[in-house]
Parts: structure tokens; sequence; C-alpha cells
């Protein structure tokens, strides 16, 4: 088992998250693509090094289907997101716009979606067009895209990649162009532009996108290599090369010939170092230091934070409630005088239970009680019967 792949492949999809704040405020689009390809291709080669690290049986296949798509994805999707962040390095570099408007930048925001992973979701759909069989499993590194060697494959996998990297050294020309033109001026012309970029920044962008220019040029052309060393197949038509479509290699490593399979380990490789060297231009300079500051300071900022409210809550005293008022016991001969009771009226019936109720009685009785208060003489102290 080789347990450097794994660990390889999720260091590099970690440090790829390094730059993402900053570049997140500034909705960078390009970079921000940047950032999800590598992510998502170094995660899912670590995941795969970890199920096939001694083995080659089919046990995930519709995450390999998944995979494999994103694996011919991310082939394109790198460096068409170096060709849209040099296209946006190029126009604030010339004078063609004085000033970014907020309609200018939402379409840019359409323009590089479409190119960062728009355009890569097309590829992937026409590579169906070169996939001889489903997929392959090669034991240590999971599974990888099938393509069937041949005139097409060239121009449907490894051209576009290449004509992509072409376009982005010739933006970067011109940016560069554009520079050395108005390289008095350069600074305040960014801060008219209204972009959010420093000069700082600007060649920054423009240094990381010419070095994963080369870097794609150097890592398709290897790949096309060593997918073609053993010369192109003849396209038969259609039904024959889709024949037994569901088909799914598996290719253990005692059985992989020495040279390809040290050249696969080299080839694996390319994408954890293509994340180092993204990271090595923005992980070092003033900006990410100024960040590494704001991060220590927020968690410090926490931490006291914390502290001082637990021992604000362990240094207030326990609360003292006040006892509530006593209520005074009701006493039937002590409460205040009155005349109904205190002056003997015979009540209509009687307070026995089983008496029963004369309305007769009740007129006669009640008819002798004062009908005025005015007339009410003043009360008497009389014992009460009960």
């Amino acid at each position: 088992m080789h347990f450097e792949l794994p660990l390889g492949a999720f260091i590099a999809a970690t440090i790829v998250l390094i730059p993402l704040p900053w570049h997140w405020r500034a909705r960078n689009v390009p970079t921000l693509s940047i950032i999800g390809w590598l992510f998502l291709s170094n995660l899912t080669f670590g995941i795969n090094s970890i199920i096939w690290a001694d083995n080659v049986l089919d046990v995930a296949t519709i995450w390999c289907d998944i995979v494999t798509k994103l694996q011919i994805g991310a082939n394109l999707g790198l460096p068409m997101c170096c060709l849209c962040l040099c296209i946006h390095l190029e126009r604030i570099a010339s004078v063609r716009e004085a000033r970014t408007t907020f309609e200018q930048k939402r379409w840019r925001m359409v323009f590089d979606l479409s190119m960062c992973w728009g355009l890569p979701m097309i590829y992937m759909a026409l590579h169906y067009v070169v996939q001889g069989h489903r997929f392959d499993i090669v034991q240590y590194f999971g599974c990888r895209p099938s393509t069937y060697v041949s005139l097409p494959a060239v121009f449907l996998v490894w051209v576009p990649p290449l004509t992509a990297a072409v376009l982005t050294f010739i933006y970067a020309s011109i940016a560069l162009h554009h520079f050395f033109r108005r390289r008095i001026i350069f600074t305040r012309h960014l801060q008219n532009s209204n972009s959010g970029l420093t000069a700082s920044r600007y060649f920054r962008l423009m240094a990381m996108a010419v070095v994963q220019m080369f870097w794609t040029i150097i890592v398709t052309s290897l790949n096309m290599w060593f997918t073609c060393r053993s010369g192109l197949r003849p396209w038969t038509g259609w039904a024959d090369v889709h024949y037994n479509f569901s088909r799914i290699g598996m290719f253990p490593a005692l059985l992989i010939p020495e040279f390809a399979l040290r050249w696969t380990f080299i080839l694996w490789w390319m994408l954890p170092a293509t994340s180092v060297i993204f990271v090595a231009f923005f992980a070092f300079g003033h900006d990410a230091a100024r960040e590494y500051r704001a991060c220590v300071s927020w968690i410090k900022g926490t931490i006291f934070r914390t502290k001082a409210s637990q021992s604000i809550k362990l240094d207030l005293p326990s609360p003292s409630f006040p006892h509530p008022p006593s209520i005074p016991k009701f006493n039937a001969y002590s409460a205040t005088p009155n005349p109904f009771i205190e002056n003997k009226v015979d009540l209509p019936f009687s307070q026995s239970p089983t008496a029963s109720y004369d309305p007769s009685s009740f007129r006669s009785s009640t008819s002798s009680l004062p009908t005025s208060t005015s007339s009410v003489p003043s009360p008497k102290r009389s014992s009460v019967e009960v």
C-alpha cells in the first residue's frame, strides 16, 4: 500500500483553500474556479487511492462514473480558468474600459462561469464519442477514464487544453505589452479601473496564469505521449468503438509493466504539484500575510471574549429574591362588620340541606329590609346564629 498517495492528495486539497477568503471577497471567478477544480480533483484522487489501495474490485460503479467525468473536465477546466484570468487582466491593462461598471462586472461574471464550468461540461459530454468502454480500475490509483486512442480522440481530448494554453499565452503577452507602454501610470490606472487589484496582485495573477499555462502544456503533452505511445488505432465506426461499452477494465499492479507503472505514478503526482504551484503564488505575499494576521487576531479575540464571559459568569453573585409578603388568614369574627350579618336577619329558607324553597316566604322576609342605605341603622354588636 502506498500511504503517500492519499496523504499527498488530501494535503493538496487542503492547501488550495488557503487563498479562498480573499478571492471570494474579490469575486474573482477564474481563481475561485481554479480552487474548485483543484480541490475536487485532489479530493477524488485521495479517496480513490484509499478505496483501491490493494484491489481492483468494482465496489463503487456510480462513484467511478462521476469521478472519471470530473477528471476529464479538469483537463480543460484548469486551462480555461487561466485563459479567463488573462483575458480579464488584458482588459484591465488596456484603455478600452477606463472604469468597470456594475453591468460590465455582471456580464464578465457570466462569461467567466460559462468558460470555466460550461465549456468543461460540454467537453465531458463530447468525451463519450471516444470512450471505448465505461472506465478502468488501476490498483493504487482507482478508477480512470477510458479513451479509444485514435485521431478523433486527439482532437477531442488533447487539442482543446493545448489550444486554451496557447490562447492564454497570447492574452498574457498582450497584457504585458500594455503594461510596458503605460508602466508609469499603471498603478493609477488600476485604481481608476475599479477592479480591486493592486500592482502586486496583478503581477501575481499574471505570473500564476503564465506558469500554469506552461505547466498545462507539459502535463498535457506527457499525458498524450504516454497514452498514444503504442500508436493510434483506426476509427472503425461508432458501433465498433462502443461495442461492449459496459465493460470495466481492471489492471492489478502485478500485471502492469514497470515502465508504465512508473509513468502512472509520475502523471498522478502532476495534480498535487499543480496545487502547490497555485498556492505558492498566493500563500506568501503581502496580502496573504495580512490575511494571516487578521485570522490570528480573530482567533485571539474569540478566545479572549470566551474566557472573559466565563469569568464574568463565575464572579456574579447568586441572585436573591425578596420574601413574598405574608397574607393574613381570614377570620370571620375579626372581619369588617356586615350589617346583614351583625343584625340578625331571618333568612327566607332554612340552612338545612333538605329544606325546600318557598318564594312567598322570601318575599315576605325581604319586604322588611331597608330600601335605602341612608336609613340603615348603625350596626350593633350581637351574636350571630349559625
